[in-house]
């Protein structure tokens, strides 16, 4: 965002910062932790989330609104790091992913998926 200063993440790598406080607060109180309350919820609640924040983020993108995407896509990526985190996958597993394709064209990189 214009005019803002940059997050400087803890550990270097700030979707592994709240990739593992979301860990944190896996067996905390649902009663006290939204993150604990949507586990305790399931995966299809969850999943639900992530849904719901993508539709708000791209709402956004096409209103144009550059801080409200912002801080949609923001909650899109804590709900979806809450769903690796149930699903057993971290941001490693994704970046793991996305190294494969890397130097690979979109279009090819679609031909070589597996159905």
């Amino acid at each position: 965002m214009p005019g803002k200063s940059p997050m400087v993440p803890k550990g270097g790598d700030p979707l592994k910062d709240l990739y593992a406080t979301i860990l944190a607060r896996k067996g905390a109180d649902p009663e006290t932790s939204h993150t604990a309350r949507l586990f305790s919820r399931g995966t299809a609640k969850i999943a639900q989330k992530v849904g719901e924040e993508a539709v708000e983020a791209v709402i956004e993108a096409m209103r144009g609104d550059r801080d409200k995407l912002a801080s949609e896509s923001a909650d899109l990526l804590y709900h979806l790091l809450v769903l690796w985190a149930d699903a057993g996958l971290t941001p490693d597993d994704i970046y793991a992913v996305l190294a494969t394709r890397q130097g690979i064209s979109g279009i090819e990189e679609k031909k070589n998926r597996k159905a």
